[in-house]
């Protein structure tokens, strides 16, 4: 009888023990939030913030690597002067940069 209490006792796994065998795996998670997720969300806001305070005359980057000026902006597109005779619509979310202002 005593062997069988024994066995079972051996055979429990206490929370502790449980926990511990998972806190690998929580900390693996708190790792890839704190490094990967986290800073694209806030790298994902500044770029949303530069392309909400757009304005006229500002030399800006399209995400295809077209430089321009914008001369014309609407609510969701920007007409972007490529060269002197040269005008291209493209939408706010395809300006990757402002290269600076004309403030």
């Amino acid at each position: 009888m005593n062997q069988k209490i024994k066995i079972m006792q051996q055979s429990e796994a206490s929370f502790l023990d449980i926990f511990l065998s998972q806190l690998p795996i929580f900390l693996i998670f708190l790792v890839i939030y704190y490094f990967i997720l986290r800073p694209n969300s806030k790298k994902r806001e500044s770029v949303k913030l530069m392309q909400e305070n757009l304005s006229k005359g500002d030399k800006v980057v399209t995400v295809g690597g077209i430089h321009g000026k914008i001369t014309t902006l609407k609510s969701k597109t920007v007409v972007v002067k490529i060269s002197n005779e040269n005008e291209m619509t493209v939408d706010r979310v395809a300006i990757a940069k402002v290269k600076n202002f004309s403030k």
